[in-house]
């Protein structure tokens, strides 16, 4: 009878363990629905991006990404924005996809235009800049060193 209530009290302490780790995993997560409105936009690409990554002004969250739909016409990606209601953005905007560091994750930026007039919910973020794929970059990168190689050979 004494191991069945030594059974059970480990298996309430591993259970009040795993309850603080949600805990602590949920509030350090920076998760939080974004209440506003939304925007959308298309990209060319859009690798690294899913519903709910960054949205960020300034360096400064200021929304989430709501949904990612593949527009069947022109084959861009709509990428439909939540922003905060506190944020306004004029409507020659732009966002662009950038990465958090060289082996970072990629999360969306923002950056304000400069016109008086701004983007009403529901609108679309007309300016918008693909990600860049390191892969490729690293690729041309190869390949341009070898083209070199080959030309100073040949002129020699």
């Amino acid at each position: 009878m004494k191991t069945n209530l030594l059974e059970v009290i480990m298996g309430a302490v591993v259970l009040v363990v795993c309850g603080f780790f949600v805990i602590l995993a949920y509030s350090s997560s920076q998760w939080q629905s974004t209440e506003g409105y939304v925007v959308t936009a298309k990209f060319d690409r859009i690798d690294g991006i899913m519903r709910g990554s960054d949205v960020r002004l300034s360096g400064v969250k200021v929304g989430t990404v709501k949904d990612i739909k593949l527009d069947p016409n022109t084959y861009l990606a709509v990428v439909h924005i939540a922003l905060s209601p506190d944020v306004s953005l004029p409507s020659d905007s732009a966002a662009e996809i950038v990465s958090d560091g060289l082996l970072g994750g990629k999360y969306m930026a923002l950056v304000p235009g400069g016109d008086d007039s701004l983007i009403p919910a529901g609108g679309e973020i007309m300016h918008t800049q693909a990600a860049v794929s390191l892969e490729s970059l690293i690729g041309k990168f190869m390949f341009s060193a070898d083209e070199k190689k080959s030309t100073d050979q040949e002129k020699k």
